[in-house]
């Protein structure tokens, strides 16, 4: 174990849990075929669980789950994680285990920083960040507040290569978020619009993966490569949109804050077709703000050619700044406001764009409740001279997401969202409506 992970385990047992009933341990295992009491079960699963007899260790461990005593399920469950991983490495199935717990008892400090282990050792830094506030925001002793925040590093030990994976099935009422219309006025006149040029419904399918390569440069610092992609695919492949991203470079650490650089190539098919090809970089602060609460701040820079259409061809500057901070253990939210400068080859396609979101999350039960509104405006530098006027939009949306673990199978979740869309504009080619869904799993691995 590295001094990282020793550092947290120390910090793991100032805070308790609920402890089962034990009896001395005679050395030997309890005949199986023998009537065992919830403590006799509990010795004999650990006994299996020291002795590297995993399968029978868990099997007991999973009896015992199914307690109608939540004390005794809680304990069971927690030893049964522990176990999965700090002895098998099995991370996934250990964050199950610790999310299974908060389920039944969200105050639960000692297993919210289990949970934030699993997160980290996954590479899920930010989910990690956000049971850490969550713990501090149920409530601990003071002690281990101090050691919380002491100890906070021992987030950086995690695991050096693995990511997410998301499908599912999407309707959408507006796969090309064209406007309703069939007419377009121009300086020319008014001209009919081209069926594939007006807003089209279908049933599409959404795939999202990201992975990740980690490596250790110093104390302080380690290199991270990350592959993001995403593809919204139909029935008709000139409406397929997929995006490939390769972002690499260094994380530091200073005290408590964490700084990211990074840079890659972005590629973009749309219809079957290449679209696009992009390369920049930003740079990314995070900074702990009080015991449950996170500001960051990021800045941007990418050159995207345009290979249908030269004109759009751009360099865009971007800034951004959030706020995230827990409530309570089981609900919090955030704030974030975003600027961007795109300057194109022509200024009709050169813009000012500035936007603000926020969001709430709520846990029930085993259900993660997601609701978040956004806006955004831009502004165009000239009008475009086809078009009557500058182009100026304003762009609304609203989207409420669920994750229902009750369900999950083998770390794979279903996830529901819906989105709802508006976009009004000066130019009316680009206004435009849209409600679509996604019904599908996610899983980290």
């Amino acid at each position: 174990m590295g001094k990282g992970m020793q550092a947290w385990a120390a910090l793991c047992a100032c805070v308790s849990v609920p402890a089962a009933p034990a009896i001395a341990d005679s050395g030997e295992n309890p005949p199986v075929r023998q009537e065992l009491s919830a403590a006799q079960l509990f010795v004999y699963a650990d006994t299996a669980r020291d002795a590297g007899n995993f399968g029978v260790a868990e099997a007991a461990y999973r009896a015992l789950s199914s307690n109608p005593d939540p004390e005794l399920r809680t304990e069971a469950r927690f030893r049964l994680g522990l176990m999965l991983a700090d002895r098998q490495q099995k991370y996934r199935e250990a964050a199950v285990e610790f999310r299974r717990i908060l389920d039944e008892k969200p105050g639960a400090a000692r297993v919210r920083l289990e949970l934030a282990r699993m997160d980290a050792m996954l590479g899920n830094l930010g989910a990690a960040r956000r049971e850490m506030r969550a713990a501090q925001a149920a409530g601990l002793p003071p002690e281990v507040e101090r050691m919380v925040r002491f100890y906070a590093a021992a987030l950086q030990a995690r695991k050096p290569v693995g990511g997410s994976i998301e499908i599912a099935l999407a309707p959408d009422s507006n796969i090309n978020r064209a406007t309703r219309s069939d007419t377009l006025g121009t300086v020319l006149g008014t001209f009919a619009l081209d069926q594939n040029a007006r807003a089209r419904s279908g049933l599409g399918l959404a795939l999202r993966g990201q992975g990740y390569l980690r490596t250790g440069l110093d104390r302080r610092s380690s290199l991270l490569v990350r592959l993001d992609t995403s593809a919204s695919l139909y029935r008709d492949p000139q409406f397929g949109d997929v995006i490939v991203s390769v972002q690499a470079g260094p994380e530091y650490r200073s005290g408590t804050d964490r700084i990211t650089l990074s840079a890659g190539p972005t590629w973009r098919w749309y219809g079957a077709q290449p679209y696009s090809r992009a390369i920049g970089g930003d740079a990314a602060l995070q900074h702990p703000m009080g015991a449950k609460a996170q500001g960051r701040i990021a800045a941007g820079i990418v050159h995207a050619a345009n290979l249908r259409n030269s004109l759009q061809t751009a360099d865009t500057f971007s800034l951004g700044a959030g706020y995230d901070r827990a409530l309570s253990a089981r609900f919090g939210g955030g704030l974030g406001l975003n600027a961007s400068r795109t300057a194109a080859r022509d200024p009709g396609y050169s813009d000012v764009t500035l936007g603000a979101s926020a969001y709430v999350f709520r846990e029930i039960g085993r259900t993660t409740l997601v609701v978040a509104l956004g806006y955004n405006r831009l502004e165009a530098d000239a009008r475009l001279q086809l078009y009557p006027r500058r182009r100026t939009d304003d762009r609304f949306t609203a989207t409420a997401g669920a994750t229902w673990r009750a369900l999950q199978w083998h770390g794979f979740a279903p996830i529901t969202r819906l989105r709802w869309e508006r976009g009004r504009s000066t130019v009316d080619i680009y206004g435009y409506r849209r409600v679509a869904a996604e019904l599908g799993i996610a899983s980290a691995f």
